[in-house]
């Protein structure tokens, strides 16, 4: 399961090109304080789809890029599935990126515990 990391890398730029094409993609990041929340997924200053582009991909391509150990679980599936249900198609296939991320990263935790 060592391709893990290289499948992961795969969901970011699938990520990354459905905000760019769905128009979610901003060009101004929001400011140090939204950025700064403490709360899951910046929910209180962040929609979910600026939180994948300014929090979540530059985190998760440094831990891919450094070779870094991953998550050990990820939970955002349940969280997208809440902010994006039922939006538009291409919200639909964000959510299926999102939900094969948190497959990849439940498949990778279960490797490295046996």
């Amino acid at each position: 399961m060592h391709d893990i990391p290289l499948r992961i890398a795969d969901v970011l730029l699938e990520v990354e090109a459905n905000l760019r094409i769905s128009g979610k993609w901003e060009p101004e990041q929001p400011t140090e304080k939204a950025l700064a929340s403490d709360q899951p997924f910046c929910l209180d200053t962040l929609a979910f789809e600026q939180w994948l582009q300014w929090i979540f991909l530059p985190r998760m391509k440094e831990i891919v890029e450094h070779a870094h150990p991953l998550p050990i679980k990820s939970g955002i599936y349940e969280y997208a599935e809440e902010c994006l249900h039922n939006k538009d198609l291409q919200s639909s296939d964000l959510l299926t990126l999102i939900k094969r991320f948190d497959d990849l990263i439940s498949i990778q935790s279960s490797v490295v515990r046996h």
